[in-house]
């Protein structure tokens, strides 16, 4: 008998001694220091179970957000539209004086990309002339000297001002042609009878905004004398790459951050989102790293499931999966654990501050506590439930294990083991 024990202990301490030696990677627990065995956070979460009245608040509750965050946009962040541009440096005008071709500068001209020629000869011809030019007048309008059309323009130097001639250094800087052409009505009255003046802008320099992110063709855009909005610039800068996530369009204004969703101006005709930039406005275009969703848990593929156009159904999130593990899942625990708004804040546990809309919103560690929505797929309307539930960016859909498969697990565990000892007990017995 004393034998075969010692058999039995000398297989059991090889068996133990050959762990050390199991395959596959290991960390050594020795060089780090953490208790396991410490209490975890004891926070306890209120579980909703997903049903149409539920549904139907949520959405209700998006809707108010998105009006509340619309009527903070409106009356914060915009001041009242000029539909006149205000001239400023590098700036080139065209000045007009009727009747009086040695002070024109700028009779003809193009734009560049923003803005067509400003005056067409043979139109003027063919029309007759146009706000008192007549045609015999026309070839010397603006002329060098030479007989030849004067298209350079007076160009807005650095301090705001142009040179004009007899007047010398005009102050222009933050005027309206309207303005302008007053002020030089004025000033050349002394000089003229009854001067006819009119001013326009050739080229649009001074005022321009930033289109960058993930865009064709980033870059620099010049304001024209109409309203520059949104949409308007995306698409000046070739439109949103494949990746753009065109629901959360950021809009900079000074120290201020302004969320657009354009896919609500293009798809819904919300147009009150579609703002007229300003000149510094950077309009930033990210791409959808963050509009995803997580799928954990039983299902066949565990993976990341990105949104169609800020678009995601429950139903989607768990067909691209591919559904539930129907031989392991808990169809009573589909969970969707959600982040409160903002869903984009730091969960770093620190307080801090977050932008939300042009608001900077303060939280706490208790500000990020998560909310918990359960779908039970055992109920007749579950499926059609799953397709009208919503997604938010960075929700995490998790299904749950059914309790017999837990069981059936631990037993797969336990039963090399047991076996192991089972088989040295035979042996300890027979010997």
């Amino acid at each position: 008998m004393k034998k075969r024990l010692t058999w039995a202990a000398a297989i059991a301490a090889a068996a133990l001694s050959g762990c050390a030696l199991a395959p596959g990677p290991s960390l050594d627990s020795k060089r780090m220091h953490d208790d396991l065995g410490a209490p975890t956070d004891t926070t306890v979460y209120d579980v909703k179970l997903i049903t149409p009245q539920l549904i139907y608040a949520l959405k209700q509750a998006d809707e108010a957000d998105a009006a509340t965050k619309q009527a903070s946009l409106s009356t914060q962040a915009l001041p009242a539209e000029s539909a006149d541009y205000r001239v400023g440096p590098d700036d080139v005008l065209g000045i007009y004086v009727y009747d009086h071709p040695e002070l024109t500068r700028g009779a003809s001209g193009n734009a560049g990309n923003d803005m067509s020629p400003l005056v067409d000869i043979g139109t003027l011809q063919a029309s007759g002339g146009l706000g008192g030019v007549l045609p015999q007048q026309i070839s010397a309008l603006g002329t060098n000297g030479q007989g030849e059309v004067d298209t350079s323009g007076q160009r807005v130097a650095a301090n705001g001002t142009i040179f004009f001639p007899t007047l010398g250094r005009v102050h222009v800087d933050g005027m309206s042609t309207q303005q302008i052409a007053a002020l030089l009505t004025r000033r050349l009255g002394s000089q003229i009878k009854n001067p006819q003046v009119d001013v326009r802008v050739m080229q649009f320099r001074s005022q321009r905004i930033q289109v960058t992110g993930d865009v064709k063709n980033p870059g620099q855009l010049s304001l024209t004398g109409s309203a520059l909005r949104v949409v308007d610039a995306i698409n000046r800068a070739g439109g949103g790459n494949p990746d753009a996530d065109l629901q959360r369009v950021l809009v900079t204004r000074g120290n201020r951050v302004m969320t657009i969703d354009v896919n609500n101006i293009l798809n819904r005709g919300d147009l009150r989102q579609n703002i007229a930039l300003q000149s510094g406005d950077i309009v930033h275009v990210p791409d959808h790293t963050q509009n995803r969703v997580f799928v954990f848990g039983e299902v066949p593929k565990p993976q990341t499931v990105f949104m169609n156009q800020g678009r995601l159904s429950l139903a989607d999130a768990l067909a691209a999966a591919g559904s539930i593990d129907t031989m392991n899942a808990n169809p009573r625990q589909v969970l969707v654990i959600r982040h409160p708004n903002p869903p984009l804040a730091q969960l770093d546990g620190t307080q801090g501050t977050v932008q939300e809309g042009l608001k900077k919103v303060s939280y706490a560690p208790e500000y990020n506590k998560p909310e918990v929505l359960r779908l039970d797929m055992t109920q007749v309307d579950s499926m059609m439930l799953a397709t009208q539930f919503d997604m938010k960016p960075l929700d995490v859909v998790y299904v749950g294990t059914a309790p017999v498969s837990r069981f059936n697990r631990v037993l797969t565990e336990i039963m090399p083991t047991a076996q192991s000892m089972f088989m040295l007990w035979s042996i300890a017995r027979n010997r």
